[in-house]
């Protein structure tokens, strides 16, 4: 029997009782947690600033250890060696330049979204508007990795095949994700991200130690049998899928750089009572991402090493099953594996729940606060009108959520997520670091360089080969989203080598060709509050 008829074969009833078991004890404690929470928009968004940095830290783990880093990583390590931990190596970098540049001055000046501290010296409105929609657009393809992870995994966990039961899959996680979001707001998501993170860490950690303890604790060993075993000696070659070096350093740009602008991990740093516990919960995030990514490298080699690529290429999801279908192999056939399958899938689908989760609250924020109230009701909406528009938006993203997994559901997870972080990077970072850093810069300078990075990065992810077939190409790209079309012309995946620093560019160009003068008086509030948080912790509502 071959590890993809086991898996078919297994007891689909008993895997159920294991998922159903994950969701009703995270919204269990959804429920509990926000039972006497007040019903503010404030405690919507931040859940009342009331989580000390170690749960904020464990928190934005669990929001930042999506399915891309569970799934998709362990997939593209398993299939591409050295160059799939390129993604673990970038995610983690990232949070360097989280830490130092943009954690706790951001947290500092604002007060509920990025958008807060973007018009914080500018023009509201049109800051505002260009923040949201900025926001918008990256929360979207974020949403479309979880939802593409969450077809094949439980399409897996469950011992579906096929397109309709993935997609009737993501139409589950999609109404789950509601249902997380309107039952527990922030205070309720975050709960479940904490839980997720721990419950995360410890499975991949003892997955680990499992595969290696297999080799001897002999990590060249481990190694060595997965290009044996596949004959696939590339996987030992760093370089080797990205043989274009530009196309290389684009991603690297990205990956590097996407942390520090992603507007569902900055909300986190207001879910902190004080900018000390703000750093406090990075240092925490930054030891649980780094423990978690060495896990990832032992955990793809293993998947080829004792699964096989070419297993893992006929399961559901394809390499965003390597992970489960790892757990699944290490205690052997029979009942062992069809348990540990079931709790390692149920804990990535829980990953799955709590990170949708926190970016639709994230978006949800952004147009009830940035758009309805700041820019349509001119900051003076009624907070519970606009807490019912944030929660009638959450219902407006789910459906597109939902709609556009379906679609993305058989790419490569991590892929996607890159392609958010391009997305983060070119849109938000260049005028968030601009507007915490530069005393100069001012409203035409922010509303160029964010439109500029969201228009520039968009464009050219539409005619990249993600999308669709390069034009002139011989055979249609099974990895594009549309293989069957072709109107790709621009070369790279991923187009953060052009639109980062075009979008630096513009927020420069825009600032001095501006006849705008900076209130003096603001300028000086913003800098002395987001280095020093004096008057900042006024700014948090409770």
């Amino acid at each position: 029997m071959t590890l993809l008829e086991a898996i078919q074969l297994g007891d689909p009833v008993f895997n159920i009782v294991v998922f159903a078991l994950f969701v009703v004890g995270t919204l269990t404690v959804v429920i509990k947690v926000t039972a006497n929470q007040a019903k503010s928009a404030g405690s919507f968004y931040t859940g009342g600033a009331s989580f000390s940095g170690t749960q904020n830290g464990f928190a934005i783990a669990g929001d930042y250890l999506s399915a891309a880093s569970f799934l998709g990583i362990v997939g593209a390590i398993a299939f591409n060696g050295y160059d799939g931990l390129l993604y673990s190596i970038g995610f983690l970098v990232a949070w360097l330049v989280a830490l130092l540049l943009v954690a706790e001055p951001l947290r500092n000046t604002g007060k509920y979204t990025m958008a807060d501290v973007l018009s914080f010296r500018m023009k509201q409105k049109p800051v505002r508007l260009a923040a949201a929609i900025s926001t918008l657009a990256i929360s979207f393809f974020y949403l479309l990795a979880q939802m593409a992870g969450a077809g094949g995994l439980v399409s897996l966990l469950l011992g579906l095949s096929g397109e309709l039961a993935q997609n009737i899959v993501i139409v589950v996680v999609g109404v789950l994700m509601i249902a997380y979001v309107l039952i527990g707001g922030m205070k309720g998501t975050t709960w479940v991200q904490m839980i997720k993170a721990v419950l995360l860490i410890a499975g991949a950690g003892i997955m680990t130690v499992w595969v290696l303890a297999l080799f001897g604790f002999n990590l060249d060993a481990l190694m060595g049998e997965a290009v044996r075993i596949n004959d696939k000696p590339a996987m030992l070659s760093p370089g080797d899928k990205y043989k274009d070096p530009i196309g290389f350093i684009s991603l690297s740009i990205a990956l590097v750089l996407g942390t520090a602008g992603l507007p569902h991990v900055l909300m986190r740093f207001y879910t902190v009572p004080t900018a000390k516990e703000a750093r406090k919960s990075v240092t925490w995030a930054i030891g649980l991402i780094g423990a978690f990514y060495l896990f990832t490298l032992v955990l793809g080699y293993g998947a080829a090493a004792l699964v096989t690529q070419a297993t893992i290429a006929e399961l559901p999801g394809k390499a965003n099953a390597a992970a489960p279908a790892l757990a699944f192999f290490l205690p052997g056939k029979g009942m062992p594996g069809t348990i540990f399958l079931a709790v390692i899938a149920g804990v990535a689908f829980a990953t799955i729940l709590a990170v949708v989760a926190g970016l639709t609250i994230t978006a949800s924020a952004s147009f009830a606060h940035d758009i309805y109230n700041s820019v349509l009701k001119d900051g003076k909406a009624d907070p519970a009108i606009e807490r019912r528009v944030a929660t009638s938006t959450v219902l407006v993203i789910g459906a597109l959520a939902i709609f556009g997994g379906i679609f993305a559901k058989s790419m490569n997870i991590a892929f996607l997520v890159a392609l958010a972080f391009a997305v983060a990077a070119s849109a938000n970072l260049p005028s968030i670091l601009y507007s915490l850093y530069w005393k100069r810069f001012n409203t035409q300078g922010s509303l160029w360089s964010i439109y500029a990075g969201l228009i520039s990065s968009l464009t050219l992810i539409i005619f990249s080969p993600a999308v669709s077939t390069p034009m002139g190409a011989a055979k249609p790209l099974a990895s594009a989203m549309f293989p069957s079309a072709s109107f790709a012309w621009f070369p790279y995946d991923n187009p953060a080598i052009v639109s980062v620093p075009l979008a630096f560019f513009a927020g420069w160009l825009g600032t001095v060709l501006s006849k705008e003068v900076s209130d003096p008086g603001k300028a000086a509030e913003m800098e002395v509050r987001s280095m020093t948080g004096a008057g900042a912790d006024g700014a948090i509502a409770h």
